[in-house]
């Protein structure tokens, strides 16, 4: 099968990554962590995880002119992607997030984002045709919310599928969400952009048919452990996750919307790419660490038919 051309348009960042029993409250020490870096960012983990999972792809980023940037760029060559769109500033330094991971696998993330801020609208319009040729496209928001809206609305008049993963959580413009092919939400993501706190799939199903009236084509809302629900005009399910040990949830839900995309862009049903989806996001959380977390193919495949058999 011929791989599909992915776009990815994001976000790099260097994690600097404590492991601890649990995460510090406010003016609290803890002592005692594991301490490891690795590349991160949302759009590169979704990068990673798109390239791995079987697409060509191609990263659109910012980075410093610095060892970060360096060592980035480095990264996505070792993993086949395309970094002829990946700029560097000679004033801004890369991305960075600092991470602690509890022992449940839980995270507290901040970032100074750096260079990811000077990804500007200018960038993707001197790249228009590269993205109208594309099979999908996959952005996030940790880079200037114009940037973001100057790419989908280049991917709606070219017919191009536009997955928006909104996240970090914010609101965002009506103007934009018409312009989403699929929204992919967590549950407080998704309490951020319709006011409705996500419990369970009923809430999900209102919070997602809000979204749906204000012009999106697919709303998932990714749900954790319990999966994702799904909806359109016409079906609305939770697709149920899979059951493992976590021990880091840092790059879940960017594993998750890598896989998604190839599986869309693939021709698969709707479910079936969740479905995908929801099975690397398992493997991920079950491994440390943002990249390196990102399954590849084979193991996705291998995941789910074991699955399949233990029925």
């Amino acid at each position: 099968m011929q791989k599909t051309r992915i776009l990815v348009i994001g976000s790099s960042n260097t994690d600097m990554v404590i492991k601890l029993d649990r995460i510090p409250r406010p003016g609290e020490t803890v002592l005692g962590g594991q301490f490891m870096t690795a590349a991160g960012g949302k759009g590169a983990n979704q990068a990673v995880s798109a390239a791995r999972a079987g697409a060509n792809v191609t990263f659109m980023a910012r980075v410093g002119r610095d060892v970060f940037g360096d060592q980035a760029i480095a990264g996505f060559l070792q993993d086949g992607i395309d970094v002829e769109l990946i700029t560097r500033d000679a004033e801004k330094p890369s991305g960075v997030a600092l991470i602690f991971v509890g022992k449940d696998g839980e995270n507290s993330i901040a970032v100074a984002g750096g260079a990811n801020g000077a990804l500007l609208p200018v960038h993707i319009v001197r790249q228009k045709r590269l993205l109208a040729k594309a099979d999908a496209v996959l952005t996030q928001l940790e880079t200037p919310l114009e940037t973001v809206y100057e790419a989908a609305k280049i991917a709606a008049k070219s017919k191009v599928r536009l997955i928006l993963n909104p996240a970090p959580a914010r609101r965002l413009p009506p103007e934009l969400l018409r312009c989403i092919s699929v929204l992919t939400p967590n549950e407080t993501e998704a309490e951020e952009l319709t006011g409705i706190r996500i419990k369970n799939t009923s809430s999900a199903e209102k919070a997602a048919a809000r979204l749906l009236k204000q012009g999106v084509e697919t709303i998932i809302i990714t749900m954790g452990a319990r999966g994702a629900f799904v909806a359109t005009s016409s079906l609305r399910q939770l697709v149920p996750g899979f059951h493992v040990k976590a021990v880091d949830c840092t790059a879940a839900g960017d594993v998750f919307n890598g896989a998604l995309a190839v599986a869309i862009s693939e021709g698969r049903t709707l479910l079936e790419a969740v479905r995908f989806a929801n099975a690397a996001a398992a493997i991920s959380v079950t491994r440390m660490g943002a990249q390196p977390s990102a399954p590849r193919r084979k193991e996705i495949e291998r995941f789910l038919l074991n699955e399949l058999i233990r029925g």
